[in-house]
């Protein structure tokens, strides 16, 4: 005979499994979906909990049928939005229905804001007592803040994964914010080198990481000046190891474009390599993204760089917040130079480079900077973010 579940009168029936509704709209928020049902599980049991909804493949491992294919939604830009919508709107109804049909106890929506909130302002009007929770806050603090009151009609809980991100909901009064943690903070063994790879840091030559970005467009616009400002640099006398760490469906574009580089950089591919290649570098030449909090918390100082198109560079004028690298936000200080648009000339881009590739002043102040971000973003007492994650999803269940 079993024992009775800690807390459960013996003779007792055992609680109903709890009923979580999950809907994410591309890979990412797969990644964060199944770590989240996997930290509920263990806390609830694998017997105590039933996942319904959309999701990827890493979700469907932890359990969950989804309704369709992520693929159906997961599209970005402007034009394969267009020729994919009606799909969407089909699919974003499709959705609606069979969270209320499966009669949840929480909605828990991860990212992908344009699909996963059509979903829930849909549903909070059909099944207005449903708690919805919602993974992962829109950047209501960078642009369109106005967001943030919107969407406490329809949400009740974010769970953020930026520590100054529950400060900009109240400010602009959006619904109830809790930091849970970034993902990146469950890999920081992945970040930080050991003894040897610190001192290849510290060796001449050193390496220099480029990181022009994992989109094509980016590619297209930072790849050139990047190469362009290796041989400035070259051409100073200064000696380094390039390193380009490049994802697989941009590797042979990439490739090509950098074969009749003066300066050749060692391609390499894949996660593994790429956060070996961080462990060993000294400095760094990035876009713009969460790479740079990649490199900061592997204390790899940079200069970030960025162009978009110029329909795009007028949103600069919307733009709430004083940097776009989010090291610099969650410091509260412009540690790491950022060169937009026409400031990212190659000679510029050598001249802030440069100094971090040796002892300088410009490079320990970002070393020191960047000793702050753990006392900022690790969570007390050794949780993970999916366990607080976890932790939230339930007392909004009314677990």
């Amino acid at each position: 005979m079993s024992a009775p579940i800690p807390g459960q009168a013996a003779g007792a029936s055992p609680p109903e499994p709890l009923r979580v509704a999950m809907v994410v709209g591309e890979h990412s928020g797969d990644q964060l979906g199944f770590k989240l049902m996997r930290a509920i599980k263990a806390r609830l049991g694998a017997d105590g909990v039933r996942f319904s909804g959309v999701g990827g493949e890493a979700m469907a491992g932890e359990g969950l049928s989804s309704l369709f294919p992520l693929s159906d939604i997961a599209v970005m830009g402007i034009l394969p939005v267009l020729a994919r919508l009606p799909t969407i709107i089909r699919r974003v109804h499709a959705t609606v229905d069979a969270v209320l049909a499966a009669r949840p106890d929480v909605l828990v929506i991860i990212d992908s804001p344009d699909f996963t909130h059509a979903v829930a302002k849909r549903v909070r009007k059909r099944a207005p007592g449903l708690p919805v929770v919602n993974y992962v806050s829109p950047s209501v603090w960078a642009w369109r803040p106005g967001r943030a009151r919107k969407m406490a009609r329809y949400v009740d809980q974010v769970l953020a994964l930026l520590p100054f991100e529950p400060d900009a909901h109240r400010r602009l009064g959006g619904p109830a914010c809790a930091y849970v943690g970034h993902p990146l903070i469950e890999r920081l063994d992945e970040l930080r080198p050991s003894a040897a790879e610190m001192a290849r840091r510290r060796a001449e030559p050193p390496v220099l990481l480029m990181l022009p970005g994992s989109r094509r467009s980016e590619i297209g616009r930072l790849l050139e000046p990047f190469g362009q400002a290796l041989e400035r640099l070259a051409d100073q006398g200064v000696a380094f190891e390039a390193v380009l760490p490049a994802v697989s469906h941009l590797e042979q574009a990439i490739r090509a474009a950098v074969a009749g580089w003066r300066v050749q950089p060692r391609i390499v591919m894949g996660e593994r390599d790429k956060y070996a290649a961080f462990r060993q570098a000294r400095a760094a030449l990035a876009a713009s993204g969460t790479v740079t909090l990649e490199l900061a918390l592997s204390g790899v100082p940079m200069v970030v760089a960025y162009r978009v198109s110029k329909l795009e560079e007028q949103l600069k004028h919307v733009i709430q917040v004083p940097s776009i690298v989010l090291p610099n936000l969650i410091l509260g200080e412009n540690a790491i130079p950022e060169l937009l648009q026409e400031a990212s000339a190659p000679e510029r881009l050598a001249a802030a480079l440069g100094p971090l590739l040796r002892d300088s002043a410009e490079r320990q102040a970002q070393v020191t900077a960047f000793e702050r971000l753990d006392q900022k973003m690790i969570l007390p007492e050794g949780d993970t973010p999916s366990e607080r994650a976890a932790a939230v999803v339930l007392r909004a269940a009314g677990r």
